[in-house]
């Protein structure tokens, strides 16, 4: 494995975010868990697979994703984010890059598992061109 790719890290060492647990263990994740465990021990995953099938759209898994995202980026203002910028302490921003440092490489794995490897890198390389193209527009306005 070369050093640019992801390091194994031992379970023992593994350390979640502030609210995983809670995430992990709510009532809407019982149907996931269980999913997992019967596949763990070698039970057929069937009957359970046909309990998440019946779960409405709101109460699965992707949509707490896709609903987080939603409301993070619901009010999106880059004007407020520059100030912030030109405001933040050095400590400060040192906290957000560590809090966002992962979250691309995870919304690449969350977009992969769910469309597919080739539409995940459709949709994120449309988004960096768009980006680029929605940034470059603003810098000629300012």
């Amino acid at each position: 494995m070369s050093d640019d790719g992801p390091k194994r890290i031992p379970i023992s060492e593994l350390v979640s975010e502030d609210g995983a647990h809670e995430l992990a263990t709510s009532p809407d994740m019982q149907p996931y868990l269980q999913l997992i465990m019967a596949e763990l021990q070698g039970n057929d995953p069937a009957p359970l697979l046909s309990a998440i099938t019946e779960l409405p759209l709101e109460k699965r898994y992707v949509w707490r994703v896709a609903s987080a995202l939603k409301w993070a980026f619901a009010d999106l203002e880059t004007d407020h984010i520059a100030a912030d910028r030109q405001t933040i302490s050095p400590e400060d921003r040192t906290r957000l890059e560590e809090l966002l440092m992962h979250r691309p490489v995870q919304f690449c794995i969350f977009l992969s598992a769910l469309f597919g490897e080739k539409q995940m890198e459709i949709v994120m390389t449309s988004a960096i061109r768009n980006a680029k193209a929605i940034a470059a527009q603003t810098e000629g306005h300012e």
